[in-house]
Protein backbone atom coordinates (compact mmCIF):
# COMPACT_ATOMS: atom_id res chain seq x y z
CA UNK A 1 0.00 0.00 0.00
CA UNK A 2 1.50 3.10 -0.75
CA UNK A 3 0.32 5.09 2.00
CA UNK A 4 1.47 2.64 4.67
CA UNK A 5 4.58 4.14 5.59
CA UNK A 6 3.08 6.99 6.40
CA UNK A 7 0.34 5.91 8.13
CA UNK A 8 3.35 4.25 10.42
CA UNK A 9 5.32 7.46 10.30
CA UNK A 10 2.70 9.30 11.94
CA UNK A 11 1.15 6.38 14.17
CA UNK A 12 5.05 6.09 16.10
CA UNK A 13 5.08 9.92 16.69
CA UNK A 14 1.80 9.39 18.17
CA UNK A 15 3.03 6.49 20.50
CA UNK A 16 5.47 8.66 21.29
CA UNK A 17 3.40 11.33 22.96
CA UNK A 18 4.56 14.40 21.29
CA UNK A 19 0.97 15.52 20.11
CA UNK A 20 -0.08 15.28 23.78
CA UNK A 21 1.07 18.25 25.67
CA UNK A 22 -1.19 21.53 25.64
CA UNK A 23 1.47 23.12 24.41
CA UNK A 24 2.16 21.84 21.48
CA UNK A 25 -1.44 21.50 20.74
CA UNK A 26 -1.70 25.27 21.32
CA UNK A 27 1.68 25.62 18.61
CA UNK A 28 -0.04 23.84 15.96
CA UNK A 29 -3.08 26.00 15.86
CA UNK A 30 -1.54 28.86 16.39
CA UNK A 31 0.26 27.52 12.80
CA UNK A 32 -2.67 27.42 11.37
CA UNK A 33 -3.95 30.64 11.96
CA UNK A 34 -0.09 31.48 10.68
CA UNK A 35 -1.43 29.71 7.40
CA UNK A 36 -4.46 31.53 6.78
CA UNK A 37 -3.12 35.05 7.44
CA UNK A 38 -0.06 34.25 5.27
CA UNK A 39 -1.84 32.40 2.49
CA UNK A 40 -5.03 34.58 2.26
CA UNK A 41 -4.42 35.94 -1.02
CA UNK A 42 -3.47 32.74 -2.58
CA UNK A 43 -6.85 31.16 -0.67
CA UNK A 44 -9.13 33.85 -2.50
CA UNK A 45 -7.22 33.44 -5.81
CA UNK A 46 -7.82 29.51 -5.17
CA UNK A 47 -10.97 29.45 -4.64
CA UNK A 48 -12.04 32.27 -7.27
CA UNK A 49 -10.61 30.00 -9.59
CA UNK A 50 -12.18 26.91 -8.77
CA UNK A 51 -15.85 28.61 -8.12
CA UNK A 52 -16.01 31.53 -8.48
CA UNK A 53 -16.36 32.54 -5.35
CA UNK A 54 -16.99 36.28 -4.53
CA UNK A 55 -13.88 37.56 -2.40
CA UNK A 56 -17.00 38.13 0.32
CA UNK A 57 -17.83 34.88 0.31
CA UNK A 58 -14.40 33.41 0.43
CA UNK A 59 -13.72 35.44 3.77
CA UNK A 60 -16.80 35.18 5.72
CA UNK A 61 -16.77 31.14 4.83
CA UNK A 62 -13.25 30.30 4.06
CA UNK A 63 -11.23 32.35 6.50
CA UNK A 64 -13.64 34.29 9.10
CA UNK A 65 -15.18 30.97 10.27
CA UNK A 66 -12.39 29.03 10.39
CA UNK A 67 -10.92 31.99 12.47
CA UNK A 68 -13.30 31.69 14.81
CA UNK A 69 -12.85 28.28 15.39
CA UNK A 70 -9.52 28.42 16.11
CA UNK A 71 -10.06 31.19 18.80
CA UNK A 72 -12.76 29.47 20.42
CA UNK A 73 -10.81 26.35 20.45
CA UNK A 74 -7.49 28.19 21.67
CA UNK A 75 -9.56 30.43 24.30
CA UNK A 76 -11.17 27.28 26.05
CA UNK A 77 -8.63 24.18 25.28
CA UNK A 78 -7.01 24.35 28.85
CA UNK A 79 -10.43 23.68 29.96
CA UNK A 80 -11.58 21.14 27.95
CA UNK A 81 -8.29 19.48 28.33
CA UNK A 82 -9.27 18.64 32.20
CA UNK A 83 -9.79 15.65 33.86
CA UNK A 84 -14.61 15.55 34.18
CA UNK A 85 -15.10 14.64 37.81
CA UNK A 86 -18.45 12.46 37.97
CA UNK A 87 -20.43 11.39 41.07
CA UNK A 88 -19.47 8.59 43.28
CA UNK A 89 -21.73 5.95 45.00
CA UNK A 90 -20.98 5.52 48.60
CA UNK A 91 -18.65 2.58 48.14
CA UNK A 92 -16.44 5.02 46.47
CA UNK A 93 -16.90 8.43 48.44
CA UNK A 94 -12.96 7.73 49.12
CA UNK A 95 -11.67 6.94 45.63
CA UNK A 96 -11.25 9.30 42.61
CA UNK A 97 -13.73 9.17 39.83
CA UNK A 98 -13.31 11.05 36.29
CA UNK A 99 -13.55 11.27 32.50
CA UNK A 100 -9.91 11.70 30.81
CA UNK A 101 -10.26 13.14 27.21
CA UNK A 102 -7.61 10.84 25.13
CA UNK A 103 -7.05 11.46 21.47
CA UNK A 104 -7.56 8.61 19.54
CA UNK A 105 -4.13 8.24 17.15
CA UNK A 106 -4.09 8.57 13.73
CA UNK A 107 -6.97 10.31 12.12
CA UNK A 108 -7.93 10.41 8.33
CA UNK A 109 -9.89 14.18 7.19
CA UNK A 110 -11.58 13.76 4.22
CA UNK A 111 -12.88 16.93 2.51
CA UNK A 112 -14.93 17.95 -0.30
CA UNK A 113 -14.79 20.34 -2.81
CA UNK A 114 -17.74 22.92 -2.44
CA UNK A 115 -15.90 24.94 0.84
CA UNK A 116 -12.33 23.55 0.44
CA UNK A 117 -10.96 25.26 2.68
CA UNK A 118 -13.46 25.14 5.84
CA UNK A 119 -14.23 21.70 5.52
CA UNK A 120 -10.89 20.29 6.27
CA UNK A 121 -9.76 22.85 8.27
CA UNK A 122 -12.55 23.24 10.85
CA UNK A 123 -11.97 19.06 11.69
CA UNK A 124 -8.32 19.07 11.54
CA UNK A 125 -8.79 22.05 14.18
CA UNK A 126 -10.70 19.57 16.35
CA UNK A 127 -8.24 16.97 15.61
CA UNK A 128 -5.05 18.72 16.74
CA UNK A 129 -7.28 20.40 19.71
CA UNK A 130 -7.72 16.91 20.96
CA UNK A 131 -4.37 15.51 20.41
CA UNK A 132 -3.77 13.43 17.37
CA UNK A 133 -1.86 12.93 14.58
CA UNK A 134 -3.33 14.20 11.23
CA UNK A 135 -3.70 12.69 7.75
CA UNK A 136 -6.10 15.38 5.47
CA UNK A 137 -7.42 14.49 2.08
CA UNK A 138 -8.23 17.63 0.24
CA UNK A 139 -10.85 17.39 -2.56
CA UNK A 140 -9.39 16.49 -6.15
CA UNK A 141 -12.10 18.65 -7.90
CA UNK A 142 -10.91 21.91 -6.73
CA UNK A 143 -7.69 21.36 -8.20
CA UNK A 144 -6.28 25.02 -7.58
CA UNK A 145 -7.16 24.60 -3.68
CA UNK A 146 -5.96 21.00 -3.12
CA UNK A 147 -2.55 22.26 -4.86
CA UNK A 148 -2.52 25.51 -2.26
CA UNK A 149 -3.37 23.04 0.74
CA UNK A 150 -0.53 20.35 -0.70
CA UNK A 151 2.21 22.85 -1.04
CA UNK A 152 1.54 25.42 1.83
CA UNK A 153 -0.20 23.47 5.01
CA UNK A 154 3.12 21.41 5.54
CA UNK A 155 5.25 24.14 6.13
CA UNK A 156 2.90 25.32 8.54
CA UNK A 157 2.64 22.07 10.54
CA UNK A 158 4.81 19.57 12.10
CA UNK A 159 5.68 17.37 9.18
CA UNK A 160 5.77 14.06 11.47
CA UNK A 161 2.46 14.56 12.79
CA UNK A 162 0.31 16.03 9.86
CA UNK A 163 0.53 15.28 6.64
CA UNK A 164 -1.27 16.00 3.22
CA UNK A 165 -2.18 13.49 0.67
CA UNK A 166 -3.98 14.35 -3.05
CA UNK A 167 -5.64 12.29 -5.26
CA UNK A 168 -8.97 11.24 -6.69
CA UNK A 169 -11.14 8.19 -6.28
CA UNK A 170 -7.88 5.40 -6.83
CA UNK A 171 -5.88 7.42 -4.05
CA UNK A 172 -8.33 7.56 -1.80
CA UNK A 173 -9.49 4.08 -2.33
CA UNK A 174 -6.13 3.06 -1.00
CA UNK A 175 -5.84 5.51 1.86
CA UNK A 176 -8.62 3.62 3.12
CA UNK A 177 -7.44 0.52 2.99
CA UNK A 178 -4.92 1.18 6.08
CA UNK A 179 -5.84 1.31 9.64
CA UNK A 180 -7.00 4.75 11.12
CA UNK A 181 -8.07 5.21 14.47
CA UNK A 182 -10.96 8.18 13.19
CA UNK A 183 -12.17 9.04 10.67
CA UNK A 184 -14.13 12.62 9.60
CA UNK A 185 -15.84 12.74 5.91
CA UNK A 186 -17.53 15.73 4.49
CA UNK A 187 -19.39 14.41 1.27
CA UNK A 188 -22.29 12.47 -0.62
CA UNK A 189 -24.34 9.46 1.14
CA UNK A 190 -23.19 7.02 -1.37
CA UNK A 191 -19.42 7.73 -0.78
CA UNK A 192 -19.90 7.90 2.58
CA UNK A 193 -21.38 4.48 2.52
CA UNK A 194 -18.09 3.02 1.09
CA UNK A 195 -16.29 5.73 4.39
CA UNK A 196 -18.23 3.61 6.31
CA UNK A 197 -17.93 0.33 4.97
CA UNK A 198 -13.75 0.20 4.75
CA UNK A 199 -14.09 2.07 8.48
CA UNK A 200 -15.79 -1.49 9.44
CA UNK A 201 -13.10 -3.41 8.33
CA UNK A 202 -10.79 -2.10 11.06
CA UNK A 203 -13.66 -1.14 13.38
CA UNK A 204 -12.87 2.50 12.91
CA UNK A 205 -14.89 4.65 13.97
CA UNK A 206 -16.23 7.84 12.22
CA UNK A 207 -18.09 11.02 11.77
CA UNK A 208 -20.18 11.28 8.25
CA UNK A 209 -20.87 14.94 7.64
CA UNK A 210 -23.20 14.09 4.40
CA UNK A 211 -25.77 16.02 2.64
CA UNK A 212 -30.21 16.15 1.95
CA UNK A 213 -32.37 17.90 0.43
CA UNK A 214 -33.09 20.59 3.46
CA UNK A 215 -37.07 21.78 3.33
CA UNK A 216 -37.76 25.32 3.54
CA UNK A 217 -41.25 26.03 5.11
CA UNK A 218 -42.82 29.46 4.72
CA UNK A 219 -45.95 30.35 6.59
CA UNK A 220 -48.75 32.48 5.28
CA UNK A 221 -48.21 34.91 8.29
CA UNK A 222 -45.00 36.55 7.63
CA UNK A 223 -42.51 39.19 5.96
CA UNK A 224 -42.36 38.45 2.38
CA UNK A 225 -39.77 40.52 1.87
CA UNK A 226 -37.34 39.62 4.56
CA UNK A 227 -38.12 36.00 3.72
CA UNK A 228 -36.98 36.72 0.25
CA UNK A 229 -33.88 38.23 0.60
CA UNK A 230 -32.77 35.18 3.36
CA UNK A 231 -33.93 32.54 1.06
CA UNK A 232 -32.71 33.95 -1.56
CA UNK A 233 -29.07 34.79 -0.06
CA UNK A 234 -28.74 30.70 1.28
CA UNK A 235 -29.85 29.54 -1.72
CA UNK A 236 -27.25 31.17 -4.25
CA UNK A 237 -24.55 31.74 -1.96
CA UNK A 238 -21.29 29.66 -3.39
CA UNK A 239 -23.63 29.21 -6.73
CA UNK A 240 -26.01 27.07 -4.48
CA UNK A 241 -23.09 24.55 -3.43
CA UNK A 242 -23.58 24.67 0.02
CA UNK A 243 -25.26 21.63 2.11
CA UNK A 244 -27.17 23.37 4.06
CA UNK A 245 -29.22 25.46 1.45
CA UNK A 246 -32.96 25.51 1.26
CA UNK A 247 -33.16 22.88 -1.08
CA UNK A 248 -36.40 23.75 -2.02
CA UNK A 249 -39.49 25.96 -0.77
CA UNK A 250 -43.17 24.52 1.12
CA UNK A 251 -45.73 26.72 0.77
CA UNK A 252 -49.16 27.81 -0.36
CA UNK A 253 -50.72 28.81 -3.82
CA UNK A 254 -51.50 31.89 -2.57
CA UNK A 255 -47.95 32.45 -0.63
CA UNK A 256 -45.90 31.57 -3.74
CA UNK A 257 -47.57 34.67 -5.40
CA UNK A 258 -46.22 37.02 -3.09
CA UNK A 259 -42.69 35.08 -2.94
CA UNK A 260 -42.05 35.31 -6.29
CA UNK A 261 -41.69 39.39 -7.39
CA UNK A 262 -40.04 39.59 -4.18
CA UNK A 263 -37.36 36.75 -4.89
CA UNK A 264 -37.21 38.46 -8.59
CA UNK A 265 -36.41 41.70 -6.61
CA UNK A 266 -34.28 40.37 -4.59
CA UNK A 267 -31.86 38.13 -6.92
CA UNK A 268 -31.69 41.31 -8.61
CA UNK A 269 -30.67 43.80 -5.58
CA UNK A 270 -28.03 40.71 -5.11
CA UNK A 271 -26.89 40.28 -8.51
CA UNK A 272 -28.14 42.65 -10.61
CA UNK A 273 -30.53 42.18 -14.04
CA UNK A 274 -27.80 40.44 -15.18
CA UNK A 275 -26.43 37.86 -12.93
CA UNK A 276 -24.11 36.21 -14.68
CA UNK A 277 -21.92 40.06 -14.99
CA UNK A 278 -22.19 39.97 -11.03
CA UNK A 279 -18.76 40.06 -9.26
CA UNK A 280 -20.78 38.68 -6.31
CA UNK A 281 -21.69 35.32 -7.94
CA UNK A 282 -20.26 31.92 -8.53
CA UNK A 283 -19.79 28.97 -11.07
CA UNK A 284 -20.32 25.70 -10.63
CA UNK A 285 -17.42 23.68 -9.87
CA UNK A 286 -16.90 21.31 -13.52
CA UNK A 287 -18.07 20.49 -16.39
CA UNK A 288 -19.29 17.45 -14.55
CA UNK A 289 -21.26 19.02 -12.17
CA UNK A 290 -22.76 21.57 -14.28
CA UNK A 291 -24.67 18.79 -16.43
CA UNK A 292 -26.10 17.63 -13.90
CA UNK A 293 -27.09 20.47 -12.16
CA UNK A 294 -28.31 21.86 -15.91
CA UNK A 295 -30.32 18.63 -16.70
CA UNK A 296 -32.44 19.20 -13.10
CA UNK A 297 -33.78 22.63 -14.69
CA UNK A 298 -36.29 20.20 -17.14
CA UNK A 299 -38.19 19.75 -13.72
CA UNK A 300 -41.35 22.06 -13.31
CA UNK A 301 -41.85 25.74 -14.98
CA UNK A 302 -39.21 28.18 -14.63
CA UNK A 303 -40.25 31.34 -13.17
CA UNK A 304 -37.52 33.15 -12.53
CA UNK A 305 -33.60 32.71 -14.29
CA UNK A 306 -33.23 29.64 -16.17
CA UNK A 307 -30.37 30.96 -18.79
CA UNK A 308 -26.48 28.72 -18.52
CA UNK A 309 -23.56 28.85 -20.31
CA UNK A 310 -21.69 25.70 -20.33
CA UNK A 311 -18.81 27.53 -21.11
CA UNK A 312 -18.46 29.63 -17.96
CA UNK A 313 -20.21 26.65 -15.87
CA UNK A 314 -22.92 29.69 -15.15
CA UNK A 315 -26.46 28.87 -14.13
CA UNK A 316 -28.71 31.83 -13.18
CA UNK A 317 -30.06 32.17 -9.81
CA UNK A 318 -33.11 29.79 -10.71
CA UNK A 319 -36.75 29.43 -9.02
CA UNK A 320 -38.92 26.44 -10.44
CA UNK A 321 -42.87 26.20 -9.52
CA UNK A 322 -45.22 23.55 -10.93
CA UNK A 323 -42.56 21.02 -9.04
CA UNK A 324 -44.01 17.72 -9.15
CA UNK A 325 -42.67 15.38 -5.69
CA UNK A 326 -41.76 12.84 -8.50
CA UNK A 327 -39.55 14.99 -10.50
CA UNK A 328 -36.17 14.58 -10.54
CA UNK A 329 -35.12 18.16 -8.83
CA UNK A 330 -36.84 16.51 -5.96
CA UNK A 331 -35.09 12.71 -5.98
CA UNK A 332 -31.64 14.10 -5.34
CA UNK A 333 -30.17 17.34 -3.60
CA UNK A 334 -29.48 20.17 -5.88
CA UNK A 335 -26.22 21.27 -5.06
CA UNK A 336 -26.74 24.53 -7.27
CA UNK A 337 -28.48 27.81 -7.58
CA UNK A 338 -31.94 26.29 -8.35
CA UNK A 339 -34.52 26.73 -6.01
CA UNK A 340 -37.96 24.39 -6.66
CA UNK A 341 -41.20 25.43 -4.94
CA UNK A 342 -43.74 22.53 -3.86
CA UNK A 343 -46.81 23.77 -2.91
CA UNK A 344 -49.13 22.43 0.23
CA UNK A 345 -52.25 23.68 1.46
CA UNK A 346 -51.17 24.71 5.52
CA UNK A 347 -48.43 23.11 7.83
CA UNK A 348 -49.78 20.11 8.58
CA UNK A 349 -49.19 18.72 4.86
CA UNK A 350 -45.78 20.64 4.82
CA UNK A 351 -44.70 18.46 8.23
CA UNK A 352 -46.20 15.65 6.52
CA UNK A 353 -44.53 15.64 3.30
CA UNK A 354 -40.87 16.13 5.72
CA UNK A 355 -41.14 13.56 7.31
CA UNK A 356 -42.24 11.53 4.38
CA UNK A 357 -38.53 11.82 2.91
CA UNK A 358 -35.07 11.16 4.55
CA UNK A 359 -33.96 13.06 7.46
CA UNK A 360 -32.35 16.62 5.97
CA UNK A 361 -29.38 18.17 7.31
CA UNK A 362 -31.37 21.38 8.48
CA UNK A 363 -34.90 22.30 8.38
CA UNK A 364 -36.10 25.86 7.82
CA UNK A 365 -39.08 27.83 8.93
CA UNK A 366 -40.42 31.02 8.29
CA UNK A 367 -42.92 32.54 10.39
CA UNK A 368 -44.48 35.98 12.12
CA UNK A 369 -45.90 33.12 14.57
CA UNK A 370 -43.72 31.81 17.00
CA UNK A 371 -45.83 28.75 17.43
CA UNK A 372 -45.88 27.93 13.80
CA UNK A 373 -42.37 27.58 13.87
CA UNK A 374 -41.86 25.95 16.76
CA UNK A 375 -44.48 23.24 15.05
CA UNK A 376 -42.06 22.80 12.50
CA UNK A 377 -39.04 22.10 15.37
CA UNK A 378 -41.08 20.10 17.33
CA UNK A 379 -42.48 17.85 14.61
CA UNK A 380 -39.95 17.01 12.21
CA UNK A 381 -36.47 15.87 12.63
CA UNK A 382 -33.14 16.84 11.02
CA UNK A 383 -29.72 17.47 11.85
CA UNK A 384 -29.91 21.45 12.73
CA UNK A 385 -33.02 23.71 12.75
CA UNK A 386 -33.11 27.67 11.79
CA UNK A 387 -36.31 29.43 12.41
CA UNK A 388 -36.74 32.51 9.81
CA UNK A 389 -33.18 32.72 8.67
CA UNK A 390 -31.10 30.56 6.95
CA UNK A 391 -27.27 28.86 6.98
CA UNK A 392 -26.96 31.45 9.87
CA UNK A 393 -26.74 28.39 12.62
CA UNK A 394 -23.54 26.99 10.92
CA UNK A 395 -22.00 30.40 12.18
CA UNK A 396 -22.26 29.49 15.86
CA UNK A 397 -19.08 27.39 17.20
CA UNK A 398 -21.25 26.60 20.21
CA UNK A 399 -23.87 24.51 18.39
CA UNK A 400 -23.49 21.35 17.02
CA UNK A 401 -23.20 20.69 12.82
CA UNK A 402 -24.03 17.43 12.29
CA UNK A 403 -26.61 15.08 10.48
CA UNK A 404 -28.77 12.38 11.48
CA UNK A 405 -29.77 9.23 9.22
CA UNK A 406 -29.00 9.59 5.85
CA UNK A 407 -27.86 13.08 6.23
CA UNK A 408 -25.00 12.44 8.48
CA UNK A 409 -23.62 10.61 11.32
CA UNK A 410 -21.93 12.55 14.51
CA UNK A 411 -21.10 16.71 15.30
CA UNK A 412 -18.25 19.15 15.53
CA UNK A 413 -17.87 22.74 15.87
CA UNK A 414 -16.39 24.37 18.86
CA UNK A 415 -16.32 22.23 22.20
CA UNK A 416 -18.35 19.45 20.00
CA UNK A 417 -15.01 19.25 17.35
CA UNK A 418 -12.96 18.43 20.43
CA UNK A 419 -15.10 15.97 21.64
CA UNK A 420 -15.75 14.06 18.05
CA UNK A 421 -11.57 13.55 17.67
CA UNK A 422 -11.13 12.83 21.75
CA UNK A 423 -12.48 9.05 23.68
CA UNK A 424 -13.91 9.51 26.73
CA UNK A 425 -11.73 6.85 29.14
CA UNK A 426 -13.62 6.12 32.58
CA UNK A 427 -11.01 6.30 35.06
CA UNK A 428 -10.97 4.36 39.00
CA UNK A 429 -8.47 5.11 41.18
CA UNK A 430 -8.41 3.33 44.38
CA UNK A 431 -6.32 3.42 47.77
CA UNK A 432 -4.04 0.16 48.20
CA UNK A 433 -5.31 -0.13 52.08
CA UNK A 434 -9.19 -0.13 53.76
CA UNK A 435 -9.22 -3.88 52.24
CA UNK A 436 -11.74 -4.94 55.10
CA UNK A 437 -14.50 -2.41 53.11
CA UNK A 438 -14.11 -4.94 50.20
CA UNK A 439 -14.63 -8.09 52.03
CA UNK A 440 -18.00 -8.55 51.28
CA UNK A 441 -17.21 -8.87 47.54
CA UNK A 442 -15.52 -11.94 47.82
CA UNK A 443 -16.30 -15.60 48.12
CA UNK A 444 -17.93 -17.46 49.80
CA UNK A 445 -21.15 -15.02 48.94
CA UNK A 446 -23.89 -15.09 51.33
CA UNK A 447 -26.90 -13.21 51.66
CA UNK A 448 -25.43 -10.80 54.23
CA UNK A 449 -22.59 -10.00 52.15
CA UNK A 450 -25.06 -9.08 49.02
CA UNK A 451 -27.08 -6.64 51.16
CA UNK A 452 -23.87 -5.12 52.51
CA UNK A 453 -22.59 -4.76 48.74
CA UNK A 454 -26.11 -3.34 47.76
CA UNK A 455 -26.37 -1.05 50.47
CA UNK A 456 -22.51 0.98 49.25
CA UNK A 457 -23.20 0.18 45.11
CA UNK A 458 -26.85 1.06 44.88
CA UNK A 459 -28.25 3.88 43.44
CA UNK A 460 -31.32 5.08 44.00
CA UNK A 461 -33.89 6.49 42.66
CA UNK A 462 -36.05 9.73 43.90
CA UNK A 463 -39.29 8.38 42.91
CA UNK A 464 -37.90 5.43 45.64
CA UNK A 465 -38.31 7.98 48.67
CA UNK A 466 -41.08 7.33 51.09
CA UNK A 467 -43.33 10.35 52.74
CA UNK A 468 -44.10 9.37 55.92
Amino acid sequence: NPFAGLVSHLRASWLSGKTWPMEYRVAQLEALERFLDDKKQQIMDATAADLGKAPFETELSEILMCKNELHETLNNLSRWMKDEKVDRILAMQLDSAFIRKDPYGVVLIIAPWNYPIQLFLVPLIGAIAAGNCVIVKPSEVSKKTEGLVAEALPCYLDKDCFAVVTGGVQETTRLLENKFDYIFFTGSPPVGRIVMTAAAKHLTPVTLELGGKNPCYVSDTCDVTNVARRVAWGRFFNAGQTCIAPDYLLCTLEMQEKLLPALREAINDFYGPNPRESPDFGRIVSDKQFQRVQRLLGSGRVAIGGQTDEAERYIAPTVLVDVQPSDPIMQEEIFGPILPIIIITNVDEAIDFINSRERPLAVYAFSSDDKVVNRILEQTSSGGFCGNDTLMHVTLPSLPFGGIGNSGLGTHHGKFSFDTFSHSRGCLKRGMGRESLNAPRYPPYSRRKFGLIQATLKVTCKSDCTLL
